[in-house]
């Protein structure tokens, strides 16, 4: 990378105060950044850096005080968001992989796009369809009737299950498994569990990123759906049935139960649970561990397990944890109704004589 300051506050449409003809050759954390870096600052917990860093060169927002004069700055509103795009420009990782590799196993009735690479051992089955500038890596299995849209990534070791749609410009991470069958079961008249046959498949929109580690399993019927957007995290589960709405973000471990419909542009923490046949409102914020029993209509905050509205789970929380005071004064009112009633009960045995 090199770009002058100057361009790259362009870019973002920063300001430059400094130098504006100060080259830039590699961008960093605050804290790690040396001489001919570029960093940024957005969150006021890392200020405290402001001064140490070796950094040539700073994004920052207007509200932050530019207190030395040995380093250029480019202001501009959203730090983060400027820095991001300058990474996402100028220091795109080179992934190096460059037609189809001679060990591919690529059926005859596959449909491959324009400036498709396929890697090692990867393979594709029979009626596949891979479009344009997909980049599919090592050891990926897609198995029969799977189409994948175009400028798709797919890193080693994914496995694509049969009739499996993925959109256009998907990033899908190591290890994962799409199509997976769900955990559909029935008892029979001796209690055994028989499978319950998984016949439908999983529908991935466009500009959706899944994690590694992810499990997205098949309809029983109709789809799975990821909608357009989504962003999903390493080591989540989401069962047969369930929707995602458009861009919605779910952190790791979490897990979806079957059928369960998650609204658009909700946020999801990480190690959160969902029961299954739920519904959660638009805009929707789920809290870290908090276990999800009932449908969300309103949108909001939430928290605990199970789940409650911020508000109304940081009070249930207060309580708990005041358990030890409260019971010391129950006993201690209960030592009182003791001696009160024994007061009584003297007095009433004095008038009685």
């Amino acid at each position: 990378m090199k770009i002058k300051l100057k361009d790259a506050a362009d870019f973002v449409g920063g300001v430059v105060i400094g130098n504006p003809e100060l080259e830039i050759s590699n961008i960093a954390k605050i804290e790690e950044a040396k001489e001919g870096d570029l960093t940024f600052l957005y969150l006021p917990a890392y200020e405290k850096y402001l001064e140490t860093t070796k950094a040539s060169a700073v994004i920052i927002s207007p509200e932050f005080k530019k207190t030395r004069t040995d380093i250029s700055y480019i202001e501009v509103k959203n730090p983060n968001v400027a820095f991001q795009k300058i990474i996402n420009t100028f220091l795109k990782p080179n992934l190096n992989l460059i037609g189809i590799d001679s060990t591919a196993s690529i059926h005859p009735t596959a449909k491959i796009g324009k400036n498709v690479a396929i890697g090692k051992n990867v393979v594709i089955s029979e009626n596949c369809e891979i479009g344009d500038n997909t980049i599919i890596f090592h050891n990926t299995v897609i198995m029969d009737n799977v189409k994948i849209g175009s400028n798709t990534l797919i890193y080693p070791n994914v496995t694509i299950r049969e009739n499996c749609v993925v959109g256009n410009n998907v990033i899908i991470h190591s290890n994962t498994c799409i199509g997976s069958d769900g955990f559909g079961y029935v008892l029979n008249d001796r209690g055994e569990y028989e499978k319950v046959p998984q016949i439908g498949n999983v529908v991935i929109e466009d500009d959706v990123e899944i994690g590694s580690n992810v499990s997205i399993d098949r309809a029983a019927l109709g789809s799975t759906l990821i909608k357009k957007g989504v962003k999903i995290d390493n080591l989540v589960q989401v069962a047969h049935n369930v929707v995602i709405g458009e861009h919605t973000a779910i952190a790791a471990q979490a897990g979806i139960s079957g059928s369960t419909k998650i609204g658009k542009h909700c946020m999801i923490a990480g190690q959160s649970g969902f029961v299954g046949h739920i519904e959660i409102a638009d805009g929707t914020i789920i809290g870290a561990q908090a276990g999800v029993s009932k449908s969300i209509k309103k949108p909001g905050k939430y928290r605990g397990s199970p789940a409650e509205e911020m508000s109304t789970q940081l009070r249930l929380e207060a309580h708990v944890r005041n358990l030890p005071s409260y019971l010391e004064r129950i006993k201690k009112l209960e030592e009182k109704i003791a001696s009160l009633e024994s007061k009584i009960l003297e007095l009433t045995e004095k008038k009685g004589n």
